[in-house]
């Protein structure tokens, strides 16, 4: 089989406790598919609280901040917030890809 040459007879262990699976071969993608999940939403929060923040979505605030509509846009809080937030919404778009390739 594939996976013995592989998975670590811990990580086996590991991987077989965290799903109640014993079939590598399902249990991999079970806990790929909750890793993913975690991610996903550990992205969706991070945006969320931006948009608490600036009181709107990424897409709007990037149009404000291309035509320089946000206050104090060049400050090291607003632009590390830009940056830290497109890669966010970059993370949700790249793990929602792979998330289907698990399907």
């Amino acid at each position: 089989m594939l996976y013995e040459n592989v998975i670590t007879k811990p990580v086996y262990r590991v991987l077989s406790n965290l799903t109640q699976e014993n079939r590598p071969e399902i249990a991999l993608p079970l806990a790929l598919k909750e890793l993913l999940r975690l991610k996903l939403n550990e992205s969706k929060e991070r945006q969320a609280t931006y948009e608490e923040k600036y009181g709107l979505p990424f897409e709007a605030f990037k149009v404000a901040w291309e035509a320089d509509e946000i206050a104090e846009r060049y400050s090291y809080q607003v632009e590390s917030d830009y940056w830290e937030w497109e890669a966010a919404v970059t993370d949700e778009s790249r793990l929602t890809e792979m998330a289907m390739q698990l399907l």
